[in-house]
């Protein structure tokens, strides 16, 4: 079983960042993000200053890897193969089949029907 856990904390203008922690003092772990059977370039693993067993990982996301539709990304430690987290990104028109475009066109159509039926209320009070 795993001591390193790795937590996101933001995606900032083209770079996803997280927090790798670990149990034991180690070196930095090398790490491997992967993207369509490839690995991505420039993933960066700093020590946070002041934060022993912690490690800053950092993975810009190249402009070739934004397309149509959901984009995965795997992270892994590169010697053990372990998958630390994953993270996805959804661009261009929305599927068909997502449930999340499905929900926001039921939003939206909530607000219309809640106009309509406010608009009918004044009218006829």
């Amino acid at each position: 079983m795993s001591t390193e856990t790795l937590t996101k904390t933001r995606l900032r203008a083209g770079v996803w960042q997280g927090i790798l922690s670990t149990e034991k003092d180690t070196p930095a772990p090398e790490i491997d993000v992967w993207h369509l059977e490839a690995p991505l370039q420039g993933v960066t693993v700093k020590p946070v200053a002041d934060q022993p067993r912690q490690y800053l990982i950092a993975v810009p996301i190249p402009v070739t890897a934004l397309n149509d539709g959901v984009q995965t990304f795997v992270i892994q430690n590169k010697h053990s193969q372990e998958t630390y987290a994953s993270f996805s990104i959804i661009a261009g028109d929305p599927l068909d089949g997502d449930l999340r475009a499905e929900i926001n066109l039921l939003r939206a159509e909530l607000d219309l029907l809640k106009r309509a039926f406010r608009r009918h209320c004044v009218e006829t009070a």
